[in-house]
């Protein structure tokens, strides 16, 4: 095991070139810097930062990635399309966690360019349908069907992230995938359909678990219950399935004509993607609602100034809330002007998102830093920005560990967009949906979702705290990288239908 070691450290100092970045290796062989990057990942960049500088590399599982830590220099890497490939390492990982055929064009199974399917259905025109299944989904579930039956004269006690969980999985599921029998009124069949949800629900959660074993690279075959959650999932996903479907998105239905005409992907294979699009809808929106209704309802001032606005909107628009008629609806154009349910969700996910931006070179090339240093970059290294460090920077955010619900509110009330470091204005501040290309195609509509199921909340119950003084629970470091990582452990809250409106 030392030989190997050895071995690995004498051809790292071998082949190590001037004008390189420094590395570190780690003690483990092929583990690398893995352990002490996973125990704590913000904290081991920042204590490399400050050895280093503004660029290092370290092996982390058998890689070498280059960690680029100065803000003013993310441009070098976004802007750097030609020299950089962002669909590697997404398509490789996807195949590793889901078993599909690989999306890559360049390696034949498919001509689909996936990033432009996601562009034409998940922005733009696309976005008023999406936003009105969702609305309509998710005030059935909240209220017309027996997901929580919740009363005006009792309080029900759940856990906020149990709560987020079932009411986001259902009327995501049903806005992406549509249902399985339509609007038939038939009570056996309208629960026929819950259960399908709630097996979808409960597949999804034992897959999800195990996620970030699959992107480390462990074979899915080690977890056995898990890799029977995700060919559940599949199987219900099979294109004789959702074609009997009623009401499937834009997505979905192109996709599958997609699959059809421009992939030779099996039918497992075809399932296996929309398994794969299931979890990038809903693996990051489900951790990001619980944290935004969280810290919400922990903050007296939020709940207040949350309240005042969604009253305003609907107010505005002529709409009364009625619990026992739940018909209200919202434009984008009003999602729009909520700019205080935006930065109650902006602080919530700049506190909790671990997603990490990664590029991987295509060829030998320099990289041009913003202090006028220049780095040699060469044919298949990883280039990884850990938007964390921007996310906590006290330069950039004062007390960046405290939650302030209008840190992104100007002086007039309205988004704020400029924000500072060292004097200088950053163009890069905020970052939980990646970046450039890469970044998450669906960020409008998870963000409307959100904003959707505030309002609702908002509207339609009394909620609080079981205990009103709690502390944020810790993030679970294991997803970092992933996109939003979840708590450690639940908070339990009250909720009951409003009295009066």
């Amino acid at each position: 095991m030392w030989g190997h070691y050895l071995c690995d450290l004498f051809l790292v100092i071998v082949l190590r070139q001037p004008g390189e970045p420094a590395v570190e290796n780690g003690l483990i062989p092929y583990l690398g810097c893995a352990l002490q990057f996973g125990a704590n990942p913000l904290q081991f960049l920042r204590s490399r930062q400050k050895k280093y500088g503004h660029i290092f590399t370290c092996k982390i599982a058998g890689r070498y990635i280059h960690f680029l830590c100065d803000p003013f220099s993310y441009h070098s890497v976004i802007r750097h399309g030609r020299h950089l490939d962002w669909r590697k390492f997404h398509f490789a990982t996807s195949v590793k966690a889901f078993g599909h055929d690989s999306f890559d064009p360049r390696h034949g199974h498919t001509t689909e360019n996936l990033h432009q399917t996601f562009l034409k259905t998940l922005q733009g025109e696309a976005l008023p349908s999406l936003i009105e299944t969702m609305m309509g989904h998710l005030q059935d579930v909240m209220l017309k069907s027996d997901t929580l039956s919740p009363s005006k004269d009792h309080w029900q006690v759940d856990g906020i992230f149990a709560f987020c969980y079932k009411v986001m999985f259902e009327s995501g599921y049903l806005t992406l995938f549509g249902k399985e029998l339509g609007e038939d009124k038939c009570q056996a069949r309208q629960a026929a359909q819950k259960a399908l949800v709630l097996n979808a629900l409960e597949n999804f959660k034992e897959f999800d678990k195990i996620f970030p074993a699959l992107v480390a690279g462990l074979p899915i075959h080690v977890f056995k219950s898990a890799y029977s959650a995700r060919e559940n999932l599949a199987k219900t996903m099979h294109a004789e399935h959702l074609s009997k479907r009623e009401n499937v998105s834009d997505l979905i239905s192109m996709r599958m004509i997609l699959n059809d005409s421009l992939s030779t992907f099996n039918d497992i294979s075809k399932a296996r993607t929309h398994v794969a699009l299931l979890w990038a809808s809903q693996a990051n929106t489900l951790p990001a609602t619980f944290w935004s209704l969280f810290y919400m309802i922990r903050s007296p001032d939020a709940m207040k100034a949350a309240h005042k606005e969604v009253q305003k909107i609907l107010g505005d628009s002529g709409k009364t809330v009625d619990p026992s008629d739940p018909s209200l609806n919202l434009t984008r154009d009003q999602l729009d002007n909520m700019p205080v349910l935006d930065s109650i969700i902006k602080e919530a996910m700049r506190l909790s998102s671990a997603s990490m931006n990664v590029r991987v070179a295509k060829e030998d090339f320099l990289l041009h830093l913003d202090n006028q240093e220049a780095y040699h970059i060469r044919k298949d290294d990883v280039i990884a920005l850990y938007p964390p460090l921007l996310h906590y920077d006290p330069e950039i955010y004062e007390d960046p560990y405290e939650y302030k619900f209008d840190r992104f509110l100007d002086n007039k009330g309205q988004e704020k967009t400029t924000f500072y470091r060292s004097g200088r204005r950053l163009r890069y501040f905020y970052m939980p949906f990646g970046s450039g290309v890469t970044k998450c195609p669906g960020r409008f509509f998870a963000v409307y979702e959100i904003k959707q199921f505030l309002t609702l909340v908002l509207s339609y119950f009394d909620m609080e705290l079981l205990d009103l003084g709690i502390n944020a629970p810790p993030l679970d470091q294991s997803r970092a990288g992933l996109g939003i990582l979840q708590p450690t452990y639940d908070i339990d809250f009250r909720y009951k239908l409003k009295s009066s409106q």
